[in-house]
């Protein structure tokens, strides 16, 4: 325990006991450091939280206070761990200049990939029955955590400030690679079309499959997690992520270029659950804009890899220095095969 010295500190902040609890590290996330926390009778997820990569941590405990006080939870099918609020009333607490947070810990299974469309039918229909059940909120009441996180506009600005900047030489395949990227403009424009057209919605941002619980067998999502994104978005882009990291074959890190493919009926299974959880409170205008995401998401980032790339690697971590690059081949390849498909042009 004594690297767990804030174990008993945050003990005296809360209305739980602690103070028996078996504390060790838990899970693989990338961004906050994680232990979970066996009591005799509850288990809780503690978490220091990262303000490096969420830099201002009180916009992101403001909207979570907004959805502890006004989402219908009883409306939902699983569970929703929001952080637990300390004798304060508050979801984040200060020691020793860090910040740390207790959530509900959930039993269950974290896929890194599904097994079978089923599990893509019930992961899609989970988050949009999230953002179903977050419409009767004000939108203009969340903060936006990340400033235009999916703001396709500015990526490609972005994009094309490092093409002129870059050291780079733009010969050879990585020349042809720009090319494609630029030869997908017509994405951003239908970007510009479909925000000036959509409502915002309460969205959670970060659709990848394990952001959800499974049950044991698989048969039910179990909870939704990792809700620091949860922020004004747009449908699209929760259907566009859960495609670009659900529908493909092999994941963004493949090098396997030729085999990268959107499966098809991953893809339908998707957009059957999708719908199934928000075909009451969707307009005609964000269905129709759903097929767009798909292209849309699988493009900015690989546009944001490729930028990345251009700009000597200052912001993905990689494990060698073509990483970010094989990254925005990879996404290229996927983008090329979901085009394809045609699904955008129905």
């Amino acid at each position: 325990m004594k690297d767990l010295h804030f174990v008993q500190k945050l003990n005296d902040l809360y209305p739980l006991d602690l103070s028996t609890a078996k504390v060790s590290l838990f899970g693989a996330g990338h961004i906050h450091q994680t232990w979970l926390a066996i009591t005799d009778s509850s288990s809780y997820i503690i978490q220091k939280f990262n303000s490096k990569v969420f830099q201002n941590p009180g916009l992101i405990a403001h909207n979570h206070q907004l959805l502890i006080d006004h989402l219908a939870f009883d409306e939902l099918d699983f569970d929703f761990p929001l952080p637990i609020p300390n004798l304060k009333g508050r979801t984040l607490c200060l020691l020793d200049g860090e910040y740390y947070r207790i959530l509900p810990f959930v039993p269950g299974i974290c896929l890194q990939e599904i097994q079978a469309p089923e599990q893509a039918y019930l992961a899609a229909k989970a988050f949009s029955s999230l953002i179903a059940t977050a419409s009767s909120l004000d939108v203009n009441l969340f903060q936006e955590v990340i400033p235009d996180f999916h703001n396709l506009s500015m990526r490609y600005h972005q994009f094309e400030i490092a093409l002129k900047k870059t050291s780079l030489s733009l010969h050879g395949e990585l020349e042809k690679i720009v090319v494609f990227y630029q030869s997908q403009h017509d994405l951003v424009n239908q970007y510009q079309s479909w925000t000036k057209l959509l409502p915002k919605r309460i969205t959670h941002n970060d659709t990848k499959i394990n952001n959800l619980i499974f049950s044991a067998d698989l048969t039910k999502v179990e909870a939704i997690i990792d809700l620091d994104t949860m922020m004004p978005g747009y449908v699209f882009n929760d259907f566009g992520d859960l495609v670009r990291t659900v529908a493909c074959n092999l994941d963004e890190n493949s090098l396997d270029f030729d085999s990268l493919k959107v499966i098809v009926d991953k893809y339908q299974a998707l957009y059957e659950g999708f719908l199934e959880g928000s075909i009451d409170t969707l307009t005609k205008d964000e269905i129709a804009s759903l097929h767009f995401g798909g292209e849309m998401m699988i493009y900015i980032m690989g546009l944001r890899f490729l930028t990345d790339y251009l700009n000597g690697n200052i912001y993905y971590q990689i494990k060698y220095e073509n990483q970010n690059y094989d990254r925005a081949k990879n996404q290229m390849y996927l983008l090329k095969s979901l085009q394809q498909l045609g699904f955008n042009k129905q």
